[in-house]
């Protein structure tokens, strides 16, 4: 079944939910392939520079990876389409005039708002609003 499309029915249904877990994103200049199994990233993305991954805390310090920052995940919803254009701004505009950073993955049903754990809480209250507007 296709993605919506229509940013305000989008809007209508963005559905939020924060991701019980805690991630670090780090880099590795090994294959995916061969740290998969070890790691069992939830995203990654390969870069001139490296690897990046996407693990999750627990993970990291089983494993002794150092992170710099802890981020938690707020998982939209609504199933967007890969073609539909407008979310991710009004979502990032909205959270900048909070001071909120965002690390965004799009997958091919959901989008993903990766924001710093302190602040989880109100990028979600802030987020949900968006969509109740």
């Amino acid at each position: 079944m296709p993605g919506q499309t229509d940013l305000k029915k989008i809007l209508e249904s963005i559905d939020p939910y924060l991701v019980d877990e805690s991630f670090i994103f780090m880099t590795t200049d090994q294959s995916l392939s061969s740290i998969s199994n070890t790691l069992n990233p939830i995203a990654s993305f390969m870069e001139n520079e490296g690897l990046s991954l996407v693990i999750t805390q627990a993970t990291a310090d089983k494993n002794a990876i150092t992170y710099d920052s802890v981020f938690s995940c707020i998982s939209l919803g609504v199933h967007s389409s890969l073609e539909s254009y407008g979310l991710i701004s009004i979502i990032s505009r909205e959270l900048t005039q909070n001071n909120i950073s965002t690390n965004v993955f799009s997958g091919y049903y959901h989008d993903h708002i990766f924001v710093q754990s302190g602040k989880a809480d109100k990028a979600l209250e802030i987020i949900s609003k968006i969509g109740s507007s």
